[in-house]
Protein backbone atom coordinates (compact mmCIF):
# COMPACT_ATOMS: atom_id res chain seq x y z
CA UNK A 1 0.00 0.00 0.00
CA UNK A 2 1.51 3.38 -0.97
CA UNK A 3 2.23 5.96 1.68
CA UNK A 4 3.27 9.56 1.47
CA UNK A 5 6.94 9.96 0.65
CA UNK A 6 9.08 13.07 0.83
CA UNK A 7 11.37 11.74 -1.88
CA UNK A 8 10.33 10.70 -5.33
CA UNK A 9 10.97 11.44 -8.95
CA UNK A 10 9.11 13.35 -11.62
CA UNK A 11 9.59 12.43 -15.25
CA UNK A 12 8.54 15.18 -17.63
CA UNK A 13 7.19 14.33 -21.05
CA UNK A 14 6.89 17.52 -23.00
CA UNK A 15 4.00 17.58 -25.45
CA UNK A 16 0.49 19.07 -25.93
CA UNK A 17 -4.57 18.20 -25.51
CA UNK A 18 -12.77 16.55 -24.11
CA UNK A 19 -15.07 13.87 -24.26
CA UNK A 20 -14.15 11.29 -26.86
CA UNK A 21 -16.24 10.97 -29.99
CA UNK A 22 -17.09 7.53 -31.34
CA UNK A 23 -15.11 8.28 -34.49
CA UNK A 24 -11.96 9.26 -32.60
CA UNK A 25 -9.47 6.36 -32.51
CA UNK A 26 -7.86 4.92 -29.40
CA UNK A 27 -4.16 4.10 -29.28
CA UNK A 28 -2.60 1.99 -26.51
CA UNK A 29 0.96 1.90 -25.23
CA UNK A 30 2.88 -0.03 -22.57
CA UNK A 31 5.83 1.82 -21.05
CA UNK A 32 8.26 0.51 -18.45
CA UNK A 33 10.42 3.20 -16.85
CA UNK A 34 13.72 1.79 -15.59
CA UNK A 35 17.39 2.52 -15.03
CA UNK A 36 19.80 1.93 -17.90
CA UNK A 37 23.50 2.48 -18.50
CA UNK A 38 24.56 5.02 -21.11
CA UNK A 39 27.70 7.02 -21.96
CA UNK A 40 26.58 10.27 -23.60
CA UNK A 41 29.82 12.04 -22.65
CA UNK A 42 32.09 9.01 -22.88
CA UNK A 43 31.73 7.93 -19.24
CA UNK A 44 29.25 5.23 -18.22
CA UNK A 45 26.49 6.40 -15.92
CA UNK A 46 23.02 5.39 -14.80
CA UNK A 47 20.22 7.04 -16.78
CA UNK A 48 16.45 6.63 -16.90
CA UNK A 49 14.92 5.11 -20.02
CA UNK A 50 11.63 3.81 -21.33
CA UNK A 51 11.22 0.21 -22.53
CA UNK A 52 14.98 -0.31 -22.34
CA UNK A 53 15.79 2.60 -24.64
CA UNK A 54 17.67 5.85 -24.10
CA UNK A 55 16.71 7.96 -25.90
CA UNK A 56 13.49 6.36 -27.10
CA UNK A 57 11.52 6.70 -30.36
CA UNK A 58 9.04 9.52 -30.92
CA UNK A 59 5.27 9.36 -30.35
CA UNK A 60 3.41 10.67 -33.41
CA UNK A 61 -0.36 11.21 -32.95
CA UNK A 62 -3.18 13.40 -34.26
CA UNK A 63 -5.63 15.85 -32.72
CA UNK A 64 -8.66 14.18 -31.04
CA UNK A 65 -6.99 10.78 -30.73
CA UNK A 66 -7.53 9.06 -27.38
CA UNK A 67 -4.23 8.02 -25.84
CA UNK A 68 -3.97 5.26 -23.22
CA UNK A 69 -0.55 4.75 -21.64
CA UNK A 70 0.04 1.98 -19.10
CA UNK A 71 3.16 3.00 -17.17
CA UNK A 72 5.11 0.60 -14.97
CA UNK A 73 7.52 2.00 -12.41
CA UNK A 74 10.70 -0.06 -12.68
CA UNK A 75 12.71 2.40 -10.58
CA UNK A 76 13.64 2.05 -6.91
CA UNK A 77 11.55 5.03 -5.78
CA UNK A 78 8.04 6.44 -6.37
CA UNK A 79 7.66 8.69 -9.39
CA UNK A 80 5.16 10.69 -11.43
CA UNK A 81 5.05 11.21 -15.16
CA UNK A 82 3.68 14.58 -16.29
CA UNK A 83 2.93 15.76 -19.81
CA UNK A 84 4.24 19.27 -20.39
CA UNK A 85 1.89 21.08 -22.73
CA UNK A 86 -0.99 18.64 -23.03
CA UNK A 87 -3.96 20.75 -22.07
CA UNK A 88 -6.04 18.03 -20.40
CA UNK A 89 -9.46 19.54 -20.93
CA UNK A 90 -11.39 19.48 -17.64
CA UNK A 91 -9.34 16.46 -16.60
CA UNK A 92 -6.45 17.43 -14.36
CA UNK A 93 -6.59 13.88 -12.94
CA UNK A 94 -4.32 12.93 -15.86
CA UNK A 95 -1.83 15.74 -15.36
CA UNK A 96 0.61 13.66 -13.34
CA UNK A 97 1.74 16.23 -10.77
CA UNK A 98 1.56 16.15 -6.97
CA UNK A 99 -1.57 18.26 -6.83
CA UNK A 100 -3.49 15.78 -8.96
CA UNK A 101 -1.95 12.32 -8.51
CA UNK A 102 -0.35 10.15 -5.86
CA UNK A 103 3.12 8.99 -6.93
CA UNK A 104 3.34 5.57 -8.58
CA UNK A 105 5.13 3.32 -6.04
CA UNK A 106 8.16 1.30 -7.14
CA UNK A 107 7.03 -1.87 -8.89
CA UNK A 108 3.51 -0.55 -9.52
CA UNK A 109 1.84 0.58 -12.70
CA UNK A 110 -0.70 3.27 -13.46
CA UNK A 111 -2.67 3.94 -16.63
CA UNK A 112 -3.09 7.42 -18.05
CA UNK A 113 -5.98 8.06 -20.44
CA UNK A 114 -6.59 11.37 -22.17
CA UNK A 115 -7.70 12.89 -25.44
CA UNK A 116 -5.66 15.33 -27.48
CA UNK A 117 -8.14 18.20 -27.88
CA UNK A 118 -6.09 20.26 -30.27
CA UNK A 119 -2.92 20.40 -32.27
CA UNK A 120 -0.86 22.12 -29.61
CA UNK A 121 2.35 21.04 -31.26
CA UNK A 122 5.09 18.93 -29.89
CA UNK A 123 7.59 18.95 -27.11
CA UNK A 124 9.98 16.28 -25.98
CA UNK A 125 9.19 13.49 -28.35
CA UNK A 126 5.45 13.86 -28.88
CA UNK A 127 4.31 15.25 -32.22
CA UNK A 128 0.62 16.14 -32.48
CA UNK A 129 -0.52 16.55 -36.06
CA UNK A 130 -3.39 18.68 -37.33
CA UNK A 131 -6.50 16.96 -38.56
CA UNK A 132 -6.79 17.06 -42.35
CA UNK A 133 -9.46 19.79 -42.16
CA UNK A 134 -6.98 22.20 -40.53
CA UNK A 135 -4.50 23.64 -43.07
CA UNK A 136 -0.85 24.29 -42.23
CA UNK A 137 0.29 27.85 -43.17
CA UNK A 138 3.38 26.73 -45.09
CA UNK A 139 4.22 24.31 -47.86
CA UNK A 140 4.69 20.65 -47.08
CA UNK A 141 8.37 20.19 -46.21
CA UNK A 142 10.46 17.46 -47.81
CA UNK A 143 11.23 15.94 -44.43
CA UNK A 144 10.57 16.26 -40.71
CA UNK A 145 13.43 16.18 -38.18
CA UNK A 146 13.14 16.33 -34.38
CA UNK A 147 16.10 17.71 -32.44
CA UNK A 148 16.39 17.58 -28.64
CA UNK A 149 18.95 19.81 -26.99
CA UNK A 150 19.67 19.52 -23.29
CA UNK A 151 22.20 20.19 -20.60
CA UNK A 152 23.76 17.11 -19.05
CA UNK A 153 25.32 16.50 -15.66
CA UNK A 154 27.51 13.54 -14.90
CA UNK A 155 25.97 13.25 -11.44
CA UNK A 156 22.88 11.12 -11.00
CA UNK A 157 19.51 12.72 -10.25
CA UNK A 158 19.88 11.54 -6.65
CA UNK A 159 23.24 13.28 -6.29
CA UNK A 160 21.85 16.44 -7.86
CA UNK A 161 18.98 16.37 -5.38
CA UNK A 162 21.43 16.25 -2.51
CA UNK A 163 23.40 19.18 -3.91
CA UNK A 164 20.31 21.33 -4.35
CA UNK A 165 19.18 20.52 -0.80
CA UNK A 166 22.51 21.90 0.40
CA UNK A 167 22.04 25.12 -1.55
CA UNK A 168 24.69 24.16 -4.14
CA UNK A 169 24.01 25.73 -7.54
CA UNK A 170 23.91 23.27 -10.42
CA UNK A 171 26.37 25.48 -12.29
CA UNK A 172 27.76 24.87 -15.76
CA UNK A 173 26.66 21.48 -17.12
CA UNK A 174 29.26 18.85 -17.96
CA UNK A 175 28.06 18.85 -21.54
CA UNK A 176 25.27 19.65 -23.96
CA UNK A 177 23.55 16.71 -25.67
CA UNK A 178 21.80 16.73 -29.04
CA UNK A 179 19.27 13.91 -29.28
CA UNK A 180 20.85 12.34 -26.22
CA UNK A 181 24.27 12.08 -27.86
CA UNK A 182 27.59 13.77 -27.13
CA UNK A 183 29.38 16.41 -29.21
CA UNK A 184 31.05 15.87 -32.57
CA UNK A 185 34.84 15.87 -32.16
CA UNK A 186 35.43 19.39 -33.46
CA UNK A 187 38.03 19.96 -30.74
CA UNK A 188 40.10 17.17 -29.22
CA UNK A 189 40.25 18.99 -25.91
CA UNK A 190 36.46 19.17 -25.73
CA UNK A 191 35.21 15.94 -27.29
CA UNK A 192 37.32 12.82 -26.69
CA UNK A 193 37.53 9.99 -29.19
CA UNK A 194 34.76 7.42 -29.23
CA UNK A 195 31.79 9.63 -28.33
CA UNK A 196 28.74 8.95 -30.49
CA UNK A 197 27.33 12.12 -32.03
CA UNK A 198 24.26 13.00 -34.07
CA UNK A 199 24.55 13.10 -37.86
CA UNK A 200 21.57 14.35 -39.87
CA UNK A 201 21.51 13.34 -43.53
CA UNK A 202 19.79 15.71 -45.98
CA UNK A 203 19.41 16.22 -49.70
CA UNK A 204 20.60 19.43 -51.38
CA UNK A 205 17.92 21.90 -52.40
CA UNK A 206 15.23 20.37 -50.18
CA UNK A 207 13.45 22.03 -47.24
CA UNK A 208 13.06 20.29 -43.88
CA UNK A 209 10.99 21.06 -40.81
CA UNK A 210 13.24 21.02 -37.75
CA UNK A 211 11.45 20.69 -34.42
CA UNK A 212 13.86 21.91 -31.75
CA UNK A 213 13.19 21.33 -28.04
CA UNK A 214 15.18 22.34 -24.96
CA UNK A 215 14.58 19.33 -22.70
CA UNK A 216 17.27 20.19 -20.17
CA UNK A 217 16.90 20.94 -16.49
CA UNK A 218 18.44 24.38 -15.95
CA UNK A 219 20.31 25.87 -18.92
CA UNK A 220 19.13 28.25 -21.65
CA UNK A 221 20.64 27.12 -24.95
CA UNK A 222 21.36 28.88 -28.23
CA UNK A 223 20.65 26.80 -31.34
CA UNK A 224 22.21 27.47 -34.75
CA UNK A 225 23.34 25.73 -37.95
CA UNK A 226 26.48 26.81 -39.75
CA UNK A 227 25.67 28.89 -42.90
CA UNK A 228 21.92 28.15 -42.73
CA UNK A 229 18.92 30.34 -41.92
CA UNK A 230 16.16 29.19 -39.57
CA UNK A 231 12.70 30.22 -40.77
CA UNK A 232 10.51 30.20 -37.64
CA UNK A 233 6.98 28.90 -38.35
CA UNK A 234 5.62 27.54 -35.04
CA UNK A 235 6.15 27.44 -31.31
CA UNK A 236 4.34 25.19 -28.81
CA UNK A 237 1.27 24.77 -30.97
CA UNK A 238 0.96 28.33 -32.27
CA UNK A 239 1.83 29.25 -35.84
CA UNK A 240 4.07 32.31 -35.88
CA UNK A 241 4.75 35.16 -38.25
CA UNK A 242 7.40 33.62 -40.48
CA UNK A 243 10.79 35.23 -39.92
CA UNK A 244 14.38 34.19 -40.60
CA UNK A 245 16.86 33.85 -37.75
CA UNK A 246 20.53 32.88 -37.80
CA UNK A 247 20.19 31.47 -34.29
CA UNK A 248 17.53 31.09 -31.59
CA UNK A 249 17.73 31.15 -27.81
CA UNK A 250 15.67 28.20 -26.59
CA UNK A 251 15.00 28.35 -22.88
CA UNK A 252 14.26 25.40 -20.60
CA UNK A 253 11.04 23.66 -21.66
CA UNK A 254 10.56 25.67 -24.86
CA UNK A 255 10.08 24.35 -28.40
CA UNK A 256 10.20 25.78 -31.91
CA UNK A 257 9.62 24.64 -35.50
CA UNK A 258 11.91 25.96 -38.23
CA UNK A 259 11.92 25.44 -41.98
CA UNK A 260 15.52 25.02 -43.14
CA UNK A 261 16.41 24.91 -46.83
CA UNK A 262 19.55 23.03 -47.85
CA UNK A 263 20.83 25.83 -50.10
CA UNK A 264 24.59 25.61 -49.55
CA UNK A 265 27.19 24.29 -52.00
CA UNK A 266 28.06 21.25 -49.86
CA UNK A 267 31.80 21.90 -50.03
CA UNK A 268 31.76 20.26 -46.59
CA UNK A 269 29.44 19.13 -43.83
CA UNK A 270 28.01 21.80 -41.52
CA UNK A 271 28.01 22.20 -37.76
CA UNK A 272 24.77 22.07 -35.76
CA UNK A 273 25.46 23.82 -32.45
CA UNK A 274 23.72 24.13 -29.08
CA UNK A 275 25.63 26.11 -26.47
CA UNK A 276 24.79 27.54 -23.04
CA UNK A 277 23.50 31.07 -22.68
CA UNK A 278 23.67 33.35 -19.65
CA UNK A 279 26.19 31.13 -17.88
CA UNK A 280 28.57 33.22 -15.80
CA UNK A 281 31.60 31.06 -16.41
CA UNK A 282 34.44 30.83 -18.91
CA UNK A 283 33.93 27.05 -18.89
CA UNK A 284 30.88 27.15 -21.17
CA UNK A 285 32.97 26.20 -24.22
CA UNK A 286 33.62 22.74 -22.81
CA UNK A 287 29.87 22.18 -22.62
CA UNK A 288 29.04 22.97 -26.26
CA UNK A 289 26.91 20.42 -28.07
CA UNK A 290 27.82 19.86 -31.71
CA UNK A 291 26.17 17.63 -34.30
CA UNK A 292 26.67 17.34 -38.07
CA UNK A 293 24.42 18.29 -40.99
CA UNK A 294 25.49 16.09 -43.89
CA UNK A 295 24.47 16.79 -47.49
CA UNK A 296 24.32 13.69 -49.66
CA UNK A 297 26.83 15.34 -52.03
CA UNK A 298 29.11 16.67 -49.29
CA UNK A 299 32.76 16.91 -50.27
CA UNK A 300 34.27 16.57 -46.82
CA UNK A 301 33.91 16.91 -43.04
CA UNK A 302 32.80 20.10 -41.31
CA UNK A 303 35.63 22.55 -40.75
CA UNK A 304 36.45 25.99 -39.46
CA UNK A 305 35.25 27.67 -36.28
CA UNK A 306 31.81 27.01 -34.88
CA UNK A 307 29.20 29.63 -35.86
CA UNK A 308 29.37 32.53 -33.45
CA UNK A 309 27.31 32.72 -30.29
CA UNK A 310 25.41 36.02 -29.90
CA UNK A 311 27.09 38.52 -27.62
CA UNK A 312 26.86 37.06 -24.15
CA UNK A 313 27.26 40.51 -22.62
CA UNK A 314 24.21 41.88 -24.41
CA UNK A 315 21.08 40.49 -22.71
CA UNK A 316 18.93 42.82 -24.82
CA UNK A 317 19.73 40.69 -27.87
CA UNK A 318 17.87 37.71 -26.44
CA UNK A 319 14.99 39.82 -25.14
CA UNK A 320 14.55 41.60 -28.47
CA UNK A 321 14.62 38.22 -30.21
CA UNK A 322 11.88 36.97 -27.89
CA UNK A 323 9.80 40.10 -28.52
CA UNK A 324 10.09 39.56 -32.28
CA UNK A 325 8.22 36.23 -32.10
CA UNK A 326 4.64 37.03 -33.09
CA UNK A 327 1.42 35.08 -33.49
CA UNK A 328 0.28 34.44 -37.08
CA UNK A 329 -3.28 35.73 -36.65
CA UNK A 330 -4.24 34.83 -40.23
CA UNK A 331 -3.36 31.14 -39.89
CA UNK A 332 -5.75 28.33 -39.07
CA UNK A 333 -5.78 27.14 -35.49
CA UNK A 334 -6.50 23.76 -33.94
CA UNK A 335 -10.16 24.21 -34.64
CA UNK A 336 -11.53 25.42 -38.01
CA UNK A 337 -11.41 29.13 -37.17
CA UNK A 338 -8.59 31.67 -37.50
CA UNK A 339 -6.21 32.10 -34.59
CA UNK A 340 -6.78 35.83 -34.62
CA UNK A 341 -10.53 35.54 -34.04
CA UNK A 342 -9.75 35.44 -30.31
CA UNK A 343 -9.03 39.12 -29.67
CA UNK A 344 -7.40 38.78 -26.28
CA UNK A 345 -6.55 42.48 -26.09
CA UNK A 346 -10.25 43.39 -25.88
CA UNK A 347 -11.10 41.09 -22.96
CA UNK A 348 -11.53 42.56 -19.48
CA UNK A 349 -8.96 41.30 -16.98
CA UNK A 350 -10.59 39.86 -13.86
CA UNK A 351 -7.54 38.98 -11.73
CA UNK A 352 -3.98 40.34 -11.57
CA UNK A 353 -1.03 38.55 -9.95
CA UNK A 354 2.46 40.02 -9.76
CA UNK A 355 4.57 36.97 -8.92
CA UNK A 356 8.08 37.61 -7.68
CA UNK A 357 10.74 34.93 -7.34
CA UNK A 358 13.93 35.09 -5.33
CA UNK A 359 17.16 33.04 -5.23
CA UNK A 360 17.29 30.11 -2.79
CA UNK A 361 17.21 31.15 0.85
CA UNK A 362 17.12 29.41 4.21
CA UNK A 363 13.60 29.00 5.58
CA UNK A 364 13.24 27.02 8.82
CA UNK A 365 16.78 25.75 8.30
CA UNK A 366 16.19 24.41 4.76
CA UNK A 367 17.15 25.84 1.40
CA UNK A 368 13.96 26.90 -0.37
CA UNK A 369 12.82 29.03 -3.29
CA UNK A 370 9.67 31.13 -3.18
CA UNK A 371 7.00 32.83 -5.25
CA UNK A 372 5.62 35.91 -3.50
CA UNK A 373 7.38 34.78 -0.36
CA UNK A 374 5.75 31.33 -0.27
CA UNK A 375 7.59 28.08 -0.89
CA UNK A 376 5.02 25.53 -1.98
CA UNK A 377 4.59 22.50 0.27
CA UNK A 378 3.00 19.51 -1.50
CA UNK A 379 0.49 17.93 0.88
CA UNK A 380 0.54 14.19 1.49
CA UNK A 381 -2.98 14.05 0.00
CA UNK A 382 -3.19 15.50 -3.53
CA UNK A 383 -5.40 18.56 -3.94
CA UNK A 384 -7.79 16.80 -6.32
CA UNK A 385 -8.37 13.95 -3.88
CA UNK A 386 -8.85 16.36 -0.99
CA UNK A 387 -11.53 18.18 -2.98
CA UNK A 388 -13.15 14.94 -4.15
CA UNK A 389 -13.51 13.65 -0.58
CA UNK A 390 -14.13 17.05 1.07
CA UNK A 391 -11.10 16.79 3.35
CA UNK A 392 -10.56 20.11 5.17
CA UNK A 393 -7.23 21.70 6.03
CA UNK A 394 -5.16 20.24 3.18
CA UNK A 395 -4.66 23.59 1.41
CA UNK A 396 -5.56 27.26 1.53
CA UNK A 397 -6.98 29.46 -1.23
CA UNK A 398 -4.97 32.46 -0.10
CA UNK A 399 -1.98 32.84 -2.42
CA UNK A 400 -1.23 36.58 -2.39
CA UNK A 401 -1.48 38.59 -5.61
CA UNK A 402 1.76 40.38 -4.75
CA UNK A 403 4.70 40.02 -2.38
CA UNK A 404 3.57 40.61 1.19
CA UNK A 405 5.57 42.43 3.84
CA UNK A 406 6.28 39.35 5.94
CA UNK A 407 9.02 36.71 6.31
CA UNK A 408 9.06 33.94 3.67
CA UNK A 409 7.30 30.75 4.65
CA UNK A 410 6.60 27.19 3.55
CA UNK A 411 2.90 26.62 2.91
CA UNK A 412 0.27 24.94 0.71
CA UNK A 413 -1.28 28.09 -0.70
CA UNK A 414 -3.28 28.10 -3.96
CA UNK A 415 -4.42 30.80 -6.37
CA UNK A 416 -8.21 31.04 -6.25
CA UNK A 417 -8.91 31.37 -9.96
CA UNK A 418 -12.21 32.57 -11.42
CA UNK A 419 -13.73 30.05 -13.82
CA UNK A 420 -13.93 31.67 -17.27
CA UNK A 421 -12.05 34.64 -15.86
CA UNK A 422 -9.18 36.35 -17.69
CA UNK A 423 -6.02 36.52 -15.60
CA UNK A 424 -2.99 38.75 -15.97
CA UNK A 425 0.20 37.31 -14.47
CA UNK A 426 3.44 39.27 -14.25
CA UNK A 427 6.57 37.30 -13.43
CA UNK A 428 9.24 39.45 -11.77
CA UNK A 429 12.63 37.74 -11.69
CA UNK A 430 14.82 38.82 -8.77
CA UNK A 431 17.21 35.92 -9.31
CA UNK A 432 20.52 36.14 -11.18
CA UNK A 433 19.64 33.51 -13.80
CA UNK A 434 17.04 33.18 -16.57
CA UNK A 435 13.93 31.41 -15.28
CA UNK A 436 11.31 29.58 -17.36
CA UNK A 437 7.71 29.23 -16.17
CA UNK A 438 5.20 26.67 -17.43
CA UNK A 439 1.45 26.51 -16.88
CA UNK A 440 -0.41 23.21 -17.17
CA UNK A 441 -3.92 23.12 -18.61
CA UNK A 442 -3.71 26.31 -20.68
CA UNK A 443 -1.94 28.25 -23.37
CA UNK A 444 -1.26 31.88 -22.49
CA UNK A 445 -0.44 35.03 -24.44
CA UNK A 446 3.01 36.53 -23.89
CA UNK A 447 2.18 40.23 -24.08
CA UNK A 448 5.24 41.97 -22.70
CA UNK A 449 8.72 41.74 -21.19
CA UNK A 450 11.36 44.25 -20.19
CA UNK A 451 14.22 44.82 -17.81
CA UNK A 452 13.61 46.58 -14.51
CA UNK A 453 10.61 46.49 -12.18
CA UNK A 454 7.08 46.11 -13.58
CA UNK A 455 4.68 48.94 -12.78
CA UNK A 456 1.10 49.73 -13.74
CA UNK A 457 2.50 51.98 -16.48
CA UNK A 458 4.26 48.97 -18.05
CA UNK A 459 0.95 47.95 -19.60
CA UNK A 460 1.29 50.66 -22.26
CA UNK A 461 4.07 48.52 -23.79
CA UNK A 462 1.93 45.37 -24.04
CA UNK A 463 1.34 43.71 -27.40
CA UNK A 464 -2.44 43.37 -27.43
CA UNK A 465 -2.81 42.05 -30.96
CA UNK A 466 -0.38 39.26 -31.93
CA UNK A 467 1.50 38.23 -28.80
CA UNK A 468 2.35 34.56 -29.27
CA UNK A 469 0.30 31.92 -27.45
CA UNK A 470 2.40 29.25 -25.74
CA UNK A 471 2.70 27.36 -22.45
CA UNK A 472 6.29 28.17 -21.37
CA UNK A 473 7.90 31.60 -21.16
CA UNK A 474 11.29 32.90 -20.08
CA UNK A 475 11.89 35.65 -17.54
CA UNK A 476 15.29 37.29 -17.74
CA UNK A 477 17.24 38.16 -14.57
CA UNK A 478 16.34 41.58 -13.24
CA UNK A 479 13.38 41.70 -15.63
CA UNK A 480 9.66 40.92 -15.94
CA UNK A 481 7.40 39.03 -18.33
CA UNK A 482 3.63 39.53 -18.53
CA UNK A 483 1.12 36.94 -19.75
CA UNK A 484 -2.66 36.82 -20.18
CA UNK A 485 -4.58 33.57 -19.78
CA UNK A 486 -8.24 32.64 -20.21
CA UNK A 487 -9.24 30.33 -17.33
CA UNK A 488 -11.67 28.23 -19.37
CA UNK A 489 -10.41 24.84 -18.16
CA UNK A 490 -11.78 23.65 -14.82
CA UNK A 491 -9.42 21.81 -12.49
CA UNK A 492 -6.26 22.29 -10.43
CA UNK A 493 -3.42 23.41 -12.67
CA UNK A 494 0.25 23.61 -11.82
CA UNK A 495 2.21 26.82 -12.46
CA UNK A 496 5.88 26.05 -11.98
CA UNK A 497 9.48 26.93 -12.68
CA UNK A 498 10.87 24.74 -15.46
CA UNK A 499 14.35 25.21 -14.03
CA UNK A 500 14.13 22.07 -11.99
CA UNK A 501 16.35 23.15 -9.13
CA UNK A 502 13.99 26.10 -8.56
CA UNK A 503 10.90 23.89 -8.85
CA UNK A 504 12.47 21.30 -6.57
CA UNK A 505 12.94 23.85 -3.82
CA UNK A 506 9.34 25.11 -3.92
CA UNK A 507 8.88 27.55 -6.78
CA UNK A 508 5.40 26.50 -7.88
CA UNK A 509 1.75 27.17 -7.16
CA UNK A 510 -1.60 25.71 -8.27
CA UNK A 511 -4.45 27.56 -9.93
CA UNK A 512 -7.67 26.28 -8.43
CA UNK A 513 -10.22 26.82 -11.23
CA UNK A 514 -13.64 25.43 -10.33
CA UNK A 515 -17.02 25.84 -11.96
CA UNK A 516 -19.14 26.29 -8.84
CA UNK A 517 -22.36 26.22 -10.86
CA UNK A 518 -21.71 22.88 -12.56
CA UNK A 519 -19.56 20.31 -10.79
CA UNK A 520 -19.95 17.96 -13.79
CA UNK A 521 -17.70 20.30 -15.76
CA UNK A 522 -14.73 18.21 -14.65
CA UNK A 523 -13.95 14.57 -15.34
CA UNK A 524 -14.86 12.17 -12.53
CA UNK A 525 -12.38 10.43 -10.26
CA UNK A 526 -10.56 7.76 -12.33
CA UNK A 527 -11.50 4.20 -11.49
CA UNK A 528 -7.81 3.31 -11.14
CA UNK A 529 -6.88 6.19 -8.82
CA UNK A 530 -4.00 5.61 -6.41
CA UNK A 531 -4.73 6.73 -2.85
CA UNK A 532 -2.15 8.15 -0.48
CA UNK A 533 -1.82 10.49 2.49
CA UNK A 534 -5.05 10.77 4.49
CA UNK A 535 -6.77 8.38 2.05
CA UNK A 536 -4.18 5.59 2.15
CA UNK A 537 -6.68 3.27 3.82
CA UNK A 538 -8.76 3.23 0.62
CA UNK A 539 -5.94 1.76 -1.45
CA UNK A 540 -6.11 -1.89 -2.40
CA UNK A 541 -3.02 -3.92 -3.19
CA UNK A 542 -1.68 -3.62 -6.72
CA UNK A 543 -2.65 -7.21 -7.48
CA UNK A 544 -6.29 -6.40 -6.73
CA UNK A 545 -6.42 -3.36 -8.96
CA UNK A 546 -7.79 -3.61 -12.48
CA UNK A 547 -6.42 -1.37 -15.22
CA UNK A 548 -9.31 -0.25 -17.35
CA UNK A 549 -7.25 0.22 -20.52
CA UNK A 550 -6.38 -3.36 -21.40
CA UNK A 551 -3.04 -1.90 -22.44
CA UNK A 552 -1.06 -4.97 -21.43
CA UNK A 553 -1.67 -6.73 -24.74
CA UNK A 554 -0.04 -4.46 -27.30
CA UNK A 555 1.06 -5.22 -30.81
CA UNK A 556 4.59 -4.56 -31.99
CA UNK A 557 3.15 -1.73 -34.04
CA UNK A 558 1.94 -0.01 -30.90
CA UNK A 559 5.20 -0.58 -29.09
CA UNK A 560 7.14 1.43 -31.65
CA UNK A 561 5.54 4.68 -30.48
CA UNK A 562 7.46 5.79 -27.39
CA UNK A 563 8.60 9.03 -25.85
CA UNK A 564 12.05 10.59 -26.01
CA UNK A 565 13.39 10.61 -22.46
CA UNK A 566 16.60 12.62 -22.25
CA UNK A 567 16.74 13.82 -18.67
CA UNK A 568 14.52 13.02 -15.72
CA UNK A 569 15.17 15.04 -12.58
CA UNK A 570 12.95 17.02 -10.35
CA UNK A 571 13.65 15.37 -7.11
CA UNK A 572 12.64 15.55 -3.52
CA UNK A 573 9.94 17.71 -2.05
CA UNK A 574 9.80 18.51 1.63
CA UNK A 575 6.98 17.70 4.01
Amino acid sequence: MPTSSSSFLFILLFCFSTAALASDPFVFYDWTVSYLTASPLGVKQKVIGINGQFPGPILNVTTNWNVVVNVKNGLDEPFLLTWNGIQHRKNSWQDGVLGTNCPIPAGWNWTYQFQLPKSCGWIWGIIINNREVIPVPFGMPDGDITIFISDWYSKSHKELRQDVEKGINLGVPDGILINGLGPYRFDGAVAPDGITYLKINVEPGKTYRLRVHNVGISTSLNFRIQNHNLLLVETEGSYTVQQNYTNMDVHVGQSYSFLVTMDQNASSDYYIVASPRFVNSSAWGSATGVAILHYSNSQGPASGPLPDLPNENDPYFSMNQARSIRWNVSAGAARPNPQGSFKYGQITVTDVYVILNRPPELIDGKWRTTLNGISYLPPSTPLMLAQQFNIPGVYKLDFPNKLMNRPPKIDTSLINGTYRGFMEIIFQNNDTTVQSYHLDGFAFFVVGMDFGVWTENSRVTYNKWDGVARCTTQVFPGAWTAILVSLDNAGNWNLRAENLDSWYLGQEVYLNVLNTENDTDEAPLPGNAIYCGLLSSLQTDQAQRVNFSGASSLSDGHRRILVMLLIAFIGTFFK
